[in-house]
């Protein structure tokens, strides 16, 4: 993990560098090669009525960043508050990564359906699937998994996962059953 840390109107002292080492190390363990860079500003304010310090920390994620900001009176329990928050924000980021993940890899179970071909236009690159509920379900050829929209028929038996399209439902994978 790269870090960066910085301080505005201020000079970093050794104690909050320890700290920021230590936490570092912390979330390093219990998130291991999640963050690639971490950077922190330490900067000291004029307002009276926030405390006098506000510690930033901005965390890159892939295809994702994590930005917490916390204020206060001393620098070591902002590090700590501010670690403990992208902890949790981090713990949540790769919850959610793990329920897409097992939904792909269940071909979205939580939109998938079974029918059959109603109509192919190979031409066009696309048909539509009459699911078991009768309703019409588009798809486009690059959802097809298992075969090519040539060598697919009317009346054949289908598996396919449903998502919103602008149009109405679409099918975001296709296998013949």
């Amino acid at each position: 993990m790269e870090l960066k840390v910085e301080g505005l109107n201020l000079k970093v002292r050794n104690s909050w560098r320890e700290k920021i080492e230590e936490e570092k190390e912390r979330l390093e363990r219990h998130h291991a090669g999640l963050v690639h860079n971490l950077r922190i500003t330490i900067e000291q304010t004029a307002s009276h009525k926030e405390g006098g310090y506000e510690v930033r920390l901005i965390a890159g994620v892939p295809s994702d960043m994590a930005v917490v900001k916390r204020k206060g009176e001393a620098v070591r329990p902002l590090l700590v508050e501010a670690f403990d928050t992208l902890g949790l924000q981090l713990k949540e980021l790769q919850r959610k990564r793990r329920q897409n993940h097992k939904s792909q890899e269940a071909g979205g179970a939580a939109g998938a359906g079974f029918g059959v071909i109603k109509n192919v236009s190979p031409f066009e690159s696309y048909g539509f699937i009459l699911s078991h509920d009768g309703r019409e379900v588009y798809f486009h050829e690059n959802s097809l998994k298992d075969r090519e929209i040539d060598n697919l028929n009317e009346g054949e038996a289908v598996t396919f996962g449903e998502t919103l399209g602008d149009k109405g439902p679409q099918a975001s994978w296709v296998r013949t059953a």
